[in-house]
């Protein structure tokens, strides 16, 4: 199961043609998603589905239009072991995101990964050397950076639209219904649950550690910042050009206020990231979720603000709109020039080519707003305060530092260690 005892020394050889063979690797409700848009794609097929819930399997494989095509796999390996393959989409519980796309970049595919990419930090930085080690394309599934309306609000705010911009708040404000207090049971029939627990600790199965309420709990998730704030996040990065330029300062808060149940990750959190520069202003990005508001802050439920000198900049579930004074303008693509393919089209291109700087999410990017989140949440689990994080050594210092520096590496369960580089 660890990496490094997988079949294959290197990546495989793969025949470039104009007809993508996709592969789909967790087929809950994202993944049918991917199974049904991967599929619709021009130059692109499903032939292969994969998950250990047969239930889940079996309707995942009736989706595509040929659905006689599709093998079903109930372990990754095996799928991965099929040349016919050119590309893995992974849309699995966080814990086996990274494992599973190291395996499947060394048995020479292609590979399109949710967010998170990781379950800590350092998976976040194995999948980035893997990817350019081996020349595969792998994106990363951050949407908003192939939206044109969206790029289109970061090419304002670099004109200068609203001033000089220092600050950026990425706001998760939304009710999450509690989950309540499940007991331990026999997993459903069919189910290979030592496999879906994988390199997570043994924990009896409970319904509340199954289906999506796994995103709540330390061993398979990390709440909702990996879950939907990273994308408010990945955007401030973005709009602020702060791709890969590390924060100098993360301090956070939170916890549970309102919740009162089986949950492990907060339902608030508030999180400051200082990017001071030896060149330039220092710049800030604040994180605010609340989970338990049925009301928006500044207008948005899921969304990111830019405070500049002479003005605002929101981009969140509507069209991008500025606030310069008394005025609100609507910011279009077609103003700037702007075209950008989806996310998923633009990964098939990327792929077909066999080129990853065609992606608009690499794994670069993916693994830097990935690791952001992961700062917040080590921030959080140890206490708050004030931590730094030094990248080249891959180290946490400051409050904790002893706790945090445990979770930037994690602990994999025996016979599922992940071993890479």
């Amino acid at each position: 199961m660890a990496i490094g005892r997988l079949p294959w020394t290197g990546a495989q050889a793969r025949s470039v043609n104009s007809m993508l063979n996709h592969a789909v690797i967790g087929t809950g409700s994202r993944g049918l998603g991917h199974v049904r848009n991967f599929d619709s794609t021009k130059n692109c097929r499903v032939i292969a589905v994969c998950d250990v819930d047969p239930e889940r399997l079996e309707k995942a494989a009736g989706i595509p239009a040929a659905s006689s095509r599709v093998r079903k796999y109930s372990d990754y390996r095996k799928l991965l072991e099929n040349v016919q393959v050119d590309s893995v989409s992974i849309a699995t519980c966080d814990h086996w995101h990274a494992p599973i796309a190291l395996a499947a970049i060394l048995a020479g595919k292609h590979v399109y990964i949710e967010k998170p990419c990781s379950h800590n930090i350092h998976e976040a930085n194995l999948l980035v050397k893997a990817a350019v080690e081996y020349k595969r394309c792998v994106q990363h599934g951050t949407q908003r950076r192939s939206s044109a309306e969206d790029a289109a609000a970061v090419r304002a705010i670099r004109d200068g639209l609203i001033g000089e911009v220092y600050l950026a708040k990425a706001v998760n404000h939304q009710r999450r219904q509690p989950i309540g207090r499940a007991r331990p049971e026999a997993p459903p029939p069919g189910v290979d649950y030592d496999m879906w627990l994988g390199p997570a600790p043994e924990h009896p199965f409970t319904r509340n550690r199954w289906h999506y309420n796994w995103h709540w709990f330390w061993d398979y998730g990390g709440g909702d910042l990996v879950n939907d704030g990273i994308h408010q996040l990945d955007g401030a990065v973005w709009g602020l050009g702060l791709d890969r330029n590390y924060p100098s300062a993360i301090i956070s808060s939170g916890g549970q206020l309102w919740y009162d149940d089986d949950h492990q990750t907060p339902d608030t959190q508030n999180i400051t990231y200082e990017f001071a520069r030896d060149t330039g202003p220092t710049k800030m990005i604040i994180y605010e979720m609340r989970l338990w508001t049925p009301y928006k802050l500044e207008g948005h439920d899921n969304g990111t603000v830019f405070y500049g000198t002479q003005g605002t900049v929101h981009v969140g579930r509507g069209k991008p709109k500025a606030h310069l004074d008394d005025r609100q303008v609507e910011i279009n693509p077609g103003q700037y020039g702007i075209e950008l393919e989806g996310i998923i089209p633009n990964f098939i291109r990327a792929c077909l080519e066999d080129d990853p700087s065609r992606l608009n999410s690499p794994i670069q990017v993916g693994a830097f707003s990935t690791i952001l989140c992961h700062l917040g949440n080590i921030g959080t689990r140890c206490g708050g305060g004030r931590i730094s994080y030094e990248p080249k050594k891959e180290r946490v210092s400051g409050e904790g530092e002893g706790l945090a520096n445990q979770l930037i590496r994690g602990k994999d369960r025996q016979g599922y260690e992940l071993i890479y580089g």
